[in-house]
């Protein structure tokens, strides 16, 4: 019998580094962000906008759109050192954003804090995997395309992919052996969760890393600055899981 396939597909990008020596002071955080969204819409929705969007302004759509190079105004965002392009490209992006249909959870650790609290802290990328998966997980059932696990029932949750950018050979590695260690049961529910894991490579145009990477950063500053202007989050925060109304805990996991 043929697996069953999950109507969603997640991509996983981060913001920071997950190195727990020489902590940036400026930036102390590892956030991570997973964009969960229907495949139908990724098709129909997701892809043309960002499509679009690279037209208008590029030309074609090879342009990766990379949060990093975009804020530093480098490489083929140089034009945006003009203060009132870099305005209306990052607004109309924004409400490009704002107008697609994705959920969203970032796990957001403060590395000061995991490495205070923790003797031998873990690596905030694994750390932060586990959380997110377990908050995609309850999204599925929320949605109502999983149920929970039941030994006494014979039922197969559908395969969900979830969509990582490549690192480098050692990095990959150790993040599969940690994928596959959370999903045979070491997890909060020790549950077997039937998720599998994809390798992209940058070069690949990802639609979906290029959002998940776009979105990471202005979370993290929200929580880092939470006094200062910051329309991206606003546009975000409705598009982050919620339960009972919540957002925090949720769609937005800090640690510790």
């Amino acid at each position: 019998m043929a697996t069953r396939l999950s109507e969603y597909l997640v991509f996983v990008d981060e913001s920071g580094s997950p190195s727990m020596g020489n902590i940036d002071p400026e930036y102390p955080l590892f956030v991570l962000a997973f964009l969960i969204v229907k495949k139908a819409d990724y098709v129909s929705t997701v892809t043309p906008a960002i499509q679009q969007f690279k037209f208008k302004h590029f030309g074609h759509d090879q342009i990766i759109l990379h949060e990093r190079e975009i804020r530093r105004d480098s490489g083929s965002f140089s034009f945006l050192k003009n203060p009132v392009l870099k305005q209306s490209f990052l607004d109309e992006l924004t409400d490009i954003i704002k107008d697609l249909p994705f959920h969203l959870v970032c796990v957001v650790i403060n590395k000061d804090g995991h490495k205070k609290q923790y003797v031998n802290p873990a690596n905030p990328y694994h750390l932060g995997l586990e959380f997110g998966l377990e908050r995609v997980k309850a999204f599925l059932i929320q949605e109502g395309e999983w149920v929970d696990a039941d030994p006494s029932r014979a039922i197969v949750n559908p395969s969900l992919h979830i969509i990582v950018e490549k690192r480098g050979n050692a990095e990959d590695n150790e993040l599969e052996l940690e994928f596959r260690r959370i999903c045979d049961g070491e997890n909060y529910s020790r549950e077997k969760l039937n998720f599998e894991i994809i390798f992209a490579d940058k070069k690949s145009n990802s639609v979906g890393l290029q959002i998940a990477d776009l979105v990471a950063r202005p979370v993290g500053v929200s929580i880092l600055k939470p006094t200062q202007s910051n329309r991206a989050v606003e546009v975000l925060k409705h598009k982050l899981l919620k339960r009972g109304g919540k957002v925090e805990g949720w769609g937005l996991k800090r640690f510790p």
